[in-house]
């Protein structure tokens, strides 16, 4: 009799009451990927296993495979939701028609936000990532160009609109703000007497006074 391939037919390895049912199915879904996330975050992608994410849900390993194909696919679906929070915010910012101080504080809300509410999805985004294989990165390198671009817009804007100096370059703006922004996600946590409102606050006035000429 023909083995079957790796990976198939996993849905034998549920018990029967581990099984889910098609309401059930997309929030079990979202568990499975929060545990992902949260394991990763714990141990990095490399250290972890398939094994410490089903120990945290309290089912099979096999039974995981009904909802990703392999570890590296949980962790691209980790990266991409981390990356969907960025980008489905700085869209709506870019839309509004607010004056260039408002955006770029709403910009940088919006990039430290997430580490309030998923902040395993955003440490394993800026630290595992690279562990990708080329054919998985192409999604999640998209949607940091188009947020990069987004970010480069929302300046360049105010720039023609005289809101900037003409002189600032939008681009070196853009990966300053970012490279800030993330760098946060390294340390937060450990600075007891700074709270998210106040790095938001903190970081907000950088950013505003960074790209208005002094004075």
């Amino acid at each position: 009799m023909k083995k079957s391939a790796p990976g198939q037919n996993r849905k034998k390895d549920y018990p029967a009451s581990d099984t889910p049912r098609k309401p059930q199915r997309k929030a079990r879904r979202a568990a499975v990927i929060d545990a992902a996330a949260a394991v990763f975050a714990e141990k990095g992608y490399h250290g972890a296993s398939t094994k410490d994410i089903a120990q945290r849900l309290g089912i099979q390993q096999g039974s995981l495979y009904y909802y990703f194909d392999s570890k590296e696919a949980a962790l691209q679906e980790v990266c991409e939701r981390g990356m969907a929070a960025f980008l489905d915010g700085l869209k709506r910012i870019a839309a509004r028609d607010s004056a260039i101080d408002q955006k770029i504080a709403d910009a940088v809300a919006n990039h430290l936000s997430p580490l309030r509410t998923i902040q395993p999805y955003v440490r394993v985004f800026l630290r595992d990532r690279s562990a990708l294989s080329k054919s998985r990165r192409g999604a999640i390198r998209s949607m940091i160009t188009e947020y990069e671009a987004l970010l480069e817009g929302i300046l360049r804007t105010a720039v023609a609109a005289g809101e900037l100096p003409a002189s600032l370059d939008c681009r070196m703006a853009t990966l300053a703000l970012i490279g800030m922004c993330n760098a946060a996600a390294t340390w937060y946590g450990r600075e007891t007497e700074a709270p998210l409102e106040r790095i938001i606050q903190c970081f907000s006035s950088l950013a505003i006074g960074g790209v208005h000429r002094p004075g």
